[in-house]
């Protein structure tokens, strides 16, 4: 192939694929989508707070969740001022358990 033959058959490989690009989203479209529902839809409190149970049987330092869904609000306790649960004993990560601090009156707002 001479010099010329081969340029041009490379520009235009580039120009159907330049071509292919621009004309898939017109053969297959994504779909747009606005509003997606997350799992789990948490507010999660920043920063670490001193939280008590409601039954008054102790207070530890954990972080405040409020589930969008329903108003309910839970602490999961860390144990300390860090942002997530830790214990320096035990080599494994730590699962913070929650508890029902109370909740809020969401269904009210409609009123």
């Amino acid at each position: 192939m001479t010099k010329p033959a081969t340029t041009n058959l490379l520009l235009l490989v580039i120009a159907l694929a330049l071509i292919a690009i621009a004309v898939k989203p017109y053969i297959d479209p994504v779909p747009a989508e606005a509003q997606t529902l997350s799992a789990h839809p948490f507010y999660i409190e920043p920063g670490v707070q001193m939280l008590r149970a409601p039954d008054g049987s102790g207070q530890v330092y954990g972080k405040v969740v409020v589930d969008l869904r329903n108003g309910k609000i839970w602490a999961f306790p860390t144990g300390s001022l860090n942002p997530y649960p830790s214990s320096p004993t035990d080599n494994k990560p730590a699962v913070s358990r929650p508890f029902a601090l109370g909740k809020f009156a969401f269904e009210d707002t409609d009123k």
